[in-house]
């Protein structure tokens, strides 16, 4: 999500170059550009009035200092912006203020927003943090709502409980609560039911669960697809039933962005979660400086890094580390590198939050995908020895047409990966032993992540160049040409 934005804001900035100042001439036409991404974004037309008018108070008569260029100051002053709008800062779920009572947190929303995935999600997220978190299915209408939650729970070892559906959402919260205190679970999240759309008796029950157990949390669960009826949903909810906190889910889809930009302004209360996959380990709690540097196709390492230090040991890194300096890295390491990128998320997803990664066009990242499925097909026809020693597939080529023959795939395609591989070990080794990190240049904690350059396949900085088979790629690679992204230009 974010790239039509991303790419609006970057055509914004264009018309800036070159000036000597800001002023409120040259402002607008950025300006009109800036109004016309929110709005196709699906941002709410008052936050998008708002957005601009900030902006442009801010921008004119701003001073530039020495070396930094109009359009510069400019694309800081929108991100200081977009933080703004979006919260400015990181909001914890609150940890209750009873003592020896476990914290009460109430999911609403609309039905299909991702409610009780949602749930579940929070409790693996609390089990992880070190809490001990008791899931409530009060859900009595849905079919099968109850049991999904208690599938989701017994998934994630998070315990789940429910009186069934003929019990009242009201009396079922209630006895949850009952039983986290009195079995030491510090936190409680309670499922509710949604509707279709906003009703009288959805809103009415939503008061009296919430008149039963006096929550510390209420979160609205919002389906970002939804676009500017976000903010007309935000608004109810928060009017009717009283919203501390949102959770955005499916960001990963093709959805605009602009529930993101609205939910904030429209009810005061700041988006705590974001859910970023259909798996249940993919909710990120939510940073406004983060986001805005995403949509302004900046990156975000600073989530990155927080996913792979989820992943990495550090006695593995080191023991990676040093297989690379003595290029002793070989298929099994490959294979365990590609694993562990596979359960930080998608290459797209993980690639967007890079620096200057975020122009890689998708088609090229599905395409690095297969590439990435094919590799690992090969691997697993090789015998133990061959991926312990790539140079025996180099010199015997009898071994690589066993191999095709083993994955479905061509000689040629295992000969060129074989080739590619070479050369990918040659780059990870200068690079290692020139200071920088293994695997992604300026990537900070991913150890021999298989990206660019030099990674087998269309993702490669240099795949196809050498000859396959015997010898192709013992020369090192060179690092494939940075593009810009929007934060450096």
């Amino acid at each position: 999500m974010f790239d039509e934005l991303s790419q609006r804001f970057e055509e914004a900035v264009k018309s800036l170059r070159g000036q000597a100042s800001i002023t409120e001439t040259n402002v607008e036409g950025a300006l009109k550009q800036v109004r016309r991404a929110l709005l196709e974004a699906d941002v709410s037309l008052p936050v998008v009035q708002d957005f601009v008018e900030e902006v442009r108070r801010k921008a004119v008569g701003a001073e530039v200092v020495r070396g930094v260029s109009p359009d510069q100051k400019f694309i800081q002053l929108v991100h200081e912006q977009l933080v703004e709008t979006m919260g400015g800062e990181n909001a914890p779920l609150a940890a209750g203020g009873k003592p020896g009572a476990p914290s009460v947190v109430l999911m609403a929303g609309l039905q299909g927003a991702g409610k009780t995935t949602a749930t579940a999600k929070l409790g693996l997220h609390l089990k992880e943090q070190g809490r001990k978190a008791l899931l409530v299915g009060a859900d009595v209408y849905r079919p099968a709502a109850i049991e999904q939650l208690k599938t989701l729970g017994a998934q994630i070892g998070v315990e789940v409980f429910s009186l069934g559906t003929e019990a009242k959402p009201e009396d079922i919260a209630a006895a949850g609560i009952a039983k986290a205190r009195e079995e030491g679970f510090d936190t409680v999240l309670v499922d509710t039911a949604g509707r279709l759309q906003i009703d009288t008796s959805m809103m009415e029950e939503m008061v009296r669960i919430r008149q039963a157990v006096q929550p510390d949390e209420v979160l609205l669960v919002v389906d970002s697809m939804i676009g500017q009826e976000a903010a007309d949903l935000t608004r109810a909810f928060h009017e009717q039933v009283g919203i501390t906190g949102a959770v955005l889910t499916k960001l990963d889809g093709d959805s605009r962005g602009g529930a993101a930009l609205s939910i904030r302004k429209v009810s005061g209360a700041p988006i705590k979660f974001i859910g970023t996959g259909e798996k249940v380990e993919a909710l990120q709690p939510f940073h406004p400086e983060r986001m805005a540097s995403r949509i302004l196709g900046m990156g975000d390492v600073l989530t990155l890094v927080e996913k792979a230090t989820k992943e990495v040991e550090l006695a593995d890194v080191a023991r990676m580390q040093q297989k690379l300096q003595e290029a002793s890295f070989d298929f099994s390491d490959f294979l365990q590198q590609m694993r562990m990128i596979r359960r930080m998320g998608s290459l797209g997803g993980l690639m967007k939050l890079i620096p200057g990664m975020n122009k890689i066009d998708d088609g090229m990242l599905k395409q690095g995908e297969v590439q990435l499925k094919k590799i690992e097909a090969m691997i697993g026809s090789m015998t133990e020895i061959e991926r312990q020693q790539p140079e025996l597939l180099a010199s015997q080529p009898s071994r690589r047409r066993r191999i095709a023959s083993g994955c479905g795939h061509s000689s040629a395609e295992v000969d060129k990966v074989l080739a590619d591989f070479q050369k990918m070990r040659g780059f990870m080794q200068q690079m290692t032993r020139g200071g920088g990190m293994p695997g992604m240049p300026g990537m900070g904690g991913m150890p021999g992540m298989p990206g660019m350059p030099g990674m087998p396949g269309p993702m490669g900085g240099g795949g196809g160049g050498g000859r396959s088979g015997s010898g192709a790629g013992q020369r090192v690679a060179k690092p494939a040409k940075k593009r810009k992204g929007f934060g450096q230009l």
